[in-house]
């Protein structure tokens, strides 16, 4: 089996050299397998060469049928995780927590990195999930947790250079409101609100407005109560105010239904330290 793996990896390498001189830093296996005759690489051997370059760490696999360069492979760095993110699904935006911490509009390392998508099928982890237990999808040390949303919700996303890579991100008002539809996603809503201070100075507010009129009044009412609070002119939440509702919404969607009802945003402020006897 060791003359085997040495057998197979050396004339894999020859592969692996190839794609990396041709600037290829991710790859499916027909591409592979379509260059290795230029390499020497019989198509009898090829399975076998793959396997063999996983396990000796010269690429990595992504999922099914898709790969990366390493590190390991002269001349070649190692991916950054959002480049990885990117091929992992398509369409794709880096968003939630790992925006959040892109943009600086948080302090803390998220322990994921969280991905916007349109698709139906993503990359899931093999095996039973536990109820209630978000496992994510693992590529070597890192977690990558997909948020699906409806085609008509992808927007507010933009390009940036990471590294070497040029990747899509939700910009800095969408990150927020999707903080308020989904701060689990973001580290607790007190990260969120936080974030919020942060950006206050430099925020576009008719752009995070429009944004918030085209996903959900709840969603639409939160983000008037806290740019209210921040000093915001009443006029310039007129359109957020008079969205119609129905119902009271908690300010944090993700804690318990308590708190003082605010009649102005037909919010219900169910942060610590509001409880009502």
């Amino acid at each position: 089996m060791a003359i085997e793996h040495l057998i197979h990896t050396t004339v894999g390498v020859e592969l692996v050299r190839k794609l990396s001189s041709d600037g290829v830093r991710i790859f499916t296996a027909e591409e592979a397998r379509r260059l290795a005759p230029s390499v020497g690489l019989s198509s009898s051997y090829f399975r076998q060469a793959m396997y063999h370059l996983v396990r000796s760490g010269w690429i990595a696999r992504l999922k099914k049928g898709l790969y990366a360069l390493s590190g390991a492979v002269p001349g070649t760095t190692s991916l950054h995780e959002f480049e990885i993110a990117m091929a992992l699904v398509q369409p794709a935006a880096v968003s939630h927590w790992s925006a959040l911490s892109h943009h600086g509009l948080t302090d803390q390392v998220p322990r994921r990195v969280f991905v916007l998508t349109t698709a139906r099928s993503v990359p899931r982890r093999r095996g039973v999930k536990p109820k209630g237990v978000e496992t994510g999808y693992r590529v070597g040390e890192t977690v990558y947790q997909f948020v699906q949303v409806k085609p008509e919700r992808f927007f507010g996303v933009e390009d940036v250079w990471v590294n070497e890579s040029r990747i899509k991100i939700t910009d800095q008002e969408r990150t927020l409101l999707d903080g308020l539809m989904a701060p689990q996603h973001c580290g607790d809503f007190a990260e969120v609100l936080h974030a919020f201070e942060v950006r206050a100075p430099k925020l576009d507010v008719e752009r995070i407005i429009g944004y918030a009129l085209k996903l959900d009044a709840a969603t639409a009412k939160r983000l008037g109560w806290i740019l209210e609070r921040q000093g915001m002119a009443p006029e310039r939440l007129a359109a957020l105010r008079q969205l119609p509702i129905k119902g009271y919404r908690v300010l944090d969607p993700t804690g318990p239904r308590h708190g003082p009802h605010e009649a102005r945003w037909m919010i219900q402020v169910n942060l610590p330290g509001t409880e009502q006897p």
